[in-house]
């Protein structure tokens, strides 16, 4: 699924694997290098989809590809990109953050991609973002940090204070929430989003009494649970990436914490509950743009779309993986209000670019999608939206 390979070299003798379309193996061409014809490649719009192959977040890995797969099917369906097809170029976005960079880069180097999407974390878009956004225009749909002002960077997802801050309001105020203990993985979102729910914490009456951080790929969490033991926390914020935040939900509900402590994620979706287990989710709250419970004609209509199109049994299209259909459904609509594939073209247009998507009618400021967000509670399996913030 994720197509095949071949390896080139970058400006600084690096050898990276280079994904294309499996179609496009055979005499592959490279618009706009000195001496190579405008072949099969040029006749499309290629975007580099950026997402987690390996690794913790490789959980919905499969579900962020099949959702803008199905975005891709419908851009093309309403005439494509500046009258072109669109085409998905696969990257593993769950590499170290600089091999998935010089990759990217050197797609972009040999114009085989003409912008990049997708779901991976902040220390990926850190190291991507001063590579390529000046030179083609790069749509990042994850939650995150907040703060990104590169050129070129155009964000989809939610960010603390609109997603962390009145859901921590909310639990201080109808669950007399008083004592937050953070626990999350050490990288740039987890550690920011921190310094944040420090001052919201401080905002809605309540105070952090503990905080800890942990690797990627952790699977050890006894420490860390005496420590929430002991600090007498009433919530746990949990800034903890797929199969770690998987991991730690059933070492806590194994611990019986879940009997007197909440949890808050701002990274949690379906997939991640049914791998937790049903035993692991009581009181457990999540907060996002997208859920895959919301009665809304556009969710309707978009898992309508998506369970014609893989199945029944393709993974759940949680807030994660639908981020890359929002993020696919933006660059078209960017590139296409711009008339160009210019970067500075977009850019100056970028805050008059409307869309609708399965998340509603989103309209850009100051390159940020505005959406609703809302607060889910789990009830076993399932998220029960109960709010919107």
């Amino acid at each position: 699924m994720f197509g095949n390979r071949l390896e080139i070299m970058t400006d600084a003798g690096e050898h990276v694997p280079m994904p294309v379309p499996p179609q496009r193996l055979p005499g592959l061409v490279v618009p706009g290098l000195p001496g190579r014809p405008t072949g099969t490649l040029g006749e499309s719009v290629h975007v580099a989809l950026v997402f987690p192959m390996q690794g913790p977040a490789g959980i919905f890995g499969p579900t962020c590809e099949l959702c803008a797969q199905l975005a891709v099917e419908e851009v093309n369906r309403n005439g494509g990109v500046l009258g072109r097809e669109l085409s998905l170029v696969p990257v593993d976005g769950g590499a170290a953050p600089e091999r998935v960079a010089a990759e990217v880069e050197a797609l972009v180097s040999l114009g085989a991609v003409h912008g990049v999407t997708g779901w991976h974390i902040s220390s990926v878009r850190q190291a991507l973002a001063p590579r390529i956004a000046h030179r083609v225009p790069y749509v990042y749909t994850a939650l995150y940090e907040g703060g990104e002002r590169t050129e070129g960077v155009f964000l989809t997802s939610e960010t603390p204070d609109e997603q962390l801050l009145p859901a921590m309001r909310l639990l201080a105020g109808e669950h007399r929430v008083k004592r937050w203990f953070i626990v999350g993985n050490d990288y740039v979102w987890p550690r920011r989003t921190a310094a944040a729910a420090h001052r919201y914490a401080v905002e809605s009456g309540t105070q952090v009494c503990g905080q800890a951080f942990l690797p990627l790929g952790v699977h050890g969490f006894a420490d860390v649970l005496r420590r929430v033991e002991r600090s007498a926390a009433d919530a746990v914020l949990m800034l903890l990436v797929g199969n770690d935040a998987v991991r730690f939900n059933r070492a806590f509900a194994a611990s019986g914490l879940d009997q007197r402590c909440l949890r808050l994620s701002t990274l949690m979706d379906e997939n991640m509950l049914m791998a937790s287990g049903a035993h692991a989710t009581r009181g457990l709250f999540s907060t996002a743009g997208f859920f895959a419970t919301l009665v809304t004609p556009e969710n309707l209509d978009f898992h309508g779309q998506y369970a014609r199109r893989f199945g029944i049994e393709a993974p759940q299209p949680g807030s994660l993986g639908e981020s890359c259909y929002e993020g696919v459904l933006l660059l078209a609509a960017l590139i296409n209000r711009a008339g160009s594939l210019d970067v500075r073209a977009i850019g100056s247009g970028a805050d008059a670019v409307t869309y609708e998507g399965p998340r509603g009618a989103i309209a850009m400021r100051r390159r940020h999608a505005r959406q609703r967000i809302y607060l889910a509670e789990a009830d076993r399996l399932d998220f029960n939206v109960l709010t919107q913030l």
